[in-house]
């Protein structure tokens, strides 16, 4: 009889880690199908994004003007045209381009089928490594330049009567969206494009002296945690 209780024990504690075992699997693949549902999503909203950028401004990267990355950055080329060396005042070449710019690229980023995967809208000034009088240190003194670059962009947006035109809705939605970044020569490009940090050769000032408009959606946090659990 104790034989067959200590069976009857060991059966149901068996029994007991099935369940457990069965829980857990149901758990771990609920898991799994809402993570890809939430990266099929996050692919789904750049490439959608992206084929609209491309359409919106085929005109400009064809001409060689801005440069649309695969990262749903934005990039304006011919550093000359941009700011004056040393300088954070837009030129009005430049600004005759943001004003080309800017209008198509709001609309398309409050359009009612992408605004709610935004969660940032990066405005990024980079420069080359001369060193400027603003710091004794060449990349403090940059980083300063290209942040003031930066929010001299985002100053002139404020202007614009595509943005003076919105309800106060979309107004908060943008200050919600819109950050001016320095990033210095930190990220500088080589002759090919790359970073130099990466490829190792030197760097190209024009190229590296830019500025991008980056978006950043909401599925990239979920994204870089998906990939340092697995």
């Amino acid at each position: 009889m104790a034989k067959l209780n200590e069976w009857m024990s060991v059966s149901d504690l068996m029994t007991g880690l099935m369940i457990i075992f069965m829980f857990i699997t149901v758990s771990y693949m609920k898991q799994v199908k809402n993570t890809h549902k939430i990266l099929e999503d996050y692919v789904e909203t750049k490439q959608q994004l992206h084929e609209e950028l491309s359409r919106s401004f085929y005109s400009e990267t064809k001409r060689g003007e801005l440069t649309l990355g695969n990262d749903l950055s934005m990039k304006f080329n011919n550093a000359s045209s941009l700011f004056e060396s040393g300088s954070s005042d837009l030129t009005p070449e430049f600004q005759e381009k943001l004003r080309t710019f800017l209008p198509k690229y709001l609309n398309i980023l409050l359009s009612s089928s992408f605004s709610h995967e935004i969660v940032e809208i990066r405005i990024e000034g980079h420069t080359d490594a001369r060193p400027y009088s603003l710091d004794s240190d060449p990349y403090i003194a940059n980083v300063m330049l290209s942040q003031r670059r930066a929010l001299s962009v985002l100053k002139y947006m404020r202007t614009l009567p595509i943005y003076e035109n919105m309800n106060e809705n979309q107004k908060k939605k943008l200050d919600f969206w819109f950050t001016a970044n320095g990033f210095s020569y930190g990220k500088s490009l080589d002759s090919d494009g790359n970073f130099t940090y990466e490829s190792g050769k030197d760097i190209d000032d024009d190229k590296s002296r830019r500025v991008e408009f980056r978006i950043i959606t909401r599925g990239e946090d979920v994204l870089e945690d998906f990939v340092q659990r697995n």
